[in-house]
């Protein structure tokens, strides 16, 4: 995108990628939103903001709360529904190596055998999804405390509430799903397109959850587009 001539901003949200995991540890949606404005309130011009997962349903929620802020959104692989299935295959993945990996080898293995695809070589780029700790373990960037019971549960009730609040958002929006996904399914895409009437969709074929790792150049591209035809 930086190449097509965009200004792109990367956020890592709090407890996810470089950014500190947060002491009290409030990861309700609302505290995200809280972090989306004040990156918002730097800013010369409106943005589009791009969400997959978790920052898509933060990206709908900032919309929903006042789109004014907003020049457009784009979800990818998410919607309001979540298929309760496909959210549980991913947390009981994230769990099972919650101490974390002997190595970025270890990791790689134990994430290509998840995934059921060749192992990656680009072991430097998997080291940017982990922190090493002290003792010389690998552990992912996320704080533990969002994978917990108590979080998902939340974040189920705030996805309920959100179906039936964009139905006010009138921006430019994109849903951009995963063929291959189990986490956002058709009868979601419909729900969500009955609310939000104008959204256009897109099904990306031979790809997952993870719709930008797994077809990057049709996301993109995708992406690209949308925001090319903007006013």
């Amino acid at each position: 995108m930086a190449k097509a001539g965009w200004h792109v901003i990367n956020m890592d949200s709090r407890g996810h990628g470089e950014s500190d995991w947060c002491p009290q540890t409030n990861y309700e949606i609302e505290a995200f939103v809280g972090d989306l404005k004040v990156v918002l309130d730097t800013l010369n011009s409106k943005p589009v903001v791009v969400g997959a997962s978790k920052g898509g349903i933060v990206a709908l929620a900032t919309a929903c709360m006042d789109e004014s802020l907003l020049r457009g959104i784009v979800l990818v692989d998410v919607t309001p529904r979540l298929e309760p299935a496909g959210v549980g295959r991913i947390l009981d993945f994230m769990r099972s190596r919650a101490d974390g990996f002997e190595s970025l080898e270890d990791a790689a293995d134990t994430i290509a055998s998840y995934t059921k695809r060749k192992r990656t070589s680009n072991l430097e780029g998997l080291r940017k999804n982990l922190r090493e700790r002290e003792d010389g373990r690998f552990i992912w960037h996320w704080d533990p405390h969002l994978i917990g019971g108590e979080f998902q549960a939340k974040i189920q009730q705030r996805c309920m509430q959100l179906l039936d609040e964009s139905v006010k958002v009138t921006i430019p929006t994109l849903l951009v799903r995963g063929a291959q996904s189990d986490v956002v399914s058709h009868e979601g895409v419909e729900e969500f397109r009955n609310a939000v009437k104008h959204a256009e969709y897109i099904d990306v074929q031979e790809a997952s959850h993870m719709v930008a790792g797994d077809q990057n150049t049709v996301f993109s591209d995708a992406v690209i587009d949308f925001i090319g035809r903007l006013d």
